[in-house]
């Protein structure tokens, strides 16, 4: 009897971060615990989008570590004294926003 081996884990694809020719970062894909870190190291070397927009539209899924990650960018905006503000949030992201007590902070700035 031969035994095939286990299955690949499933690894969540690293959502990227584009710039737009408008100066905005548009997000695309997966912000979950599974990807975020990358995300965020992929972004530390970007300068922060001249427009101070960044759209969320094509987002999903999200989880906690998705909203982490958007604050931590709002941080990173008010350290750089930048405005920064999302559009086309999700539903899903706004209902986690909201449950944690955040939704404020990814309004706009």
């Amino acid at each position: 009897m031969t035994r095939s081996a286990p299955p690949a884990a499933t690894v969540d694809a690293v959502a990227q971060v584009l710039r737009a020719d408008d100066g905005r970062w548009v997000v695309a894909g997966p912000l979950t615990i599974g990807n975020v870190a990358h995300v965020l190291a992929d972004s530390v070397d970007l300068p922060l989008p001249q427009s101070g927009r960044i759209d969320l539209q094509d987002v999903d899924p999200v989880d906690s570590a998705g909203v982490a990650l958007l604050l931590e960018w709002k941080r990173r905006a008010t350290a750089e004294g930048k405005g920064l503000r999302f559009e086309n949030v999700t539903p899903s992201m706004a209902s986690l926003a909201e449950l944690y007590g955040v939704d404020e902070l990814l309004s706009s700035s």
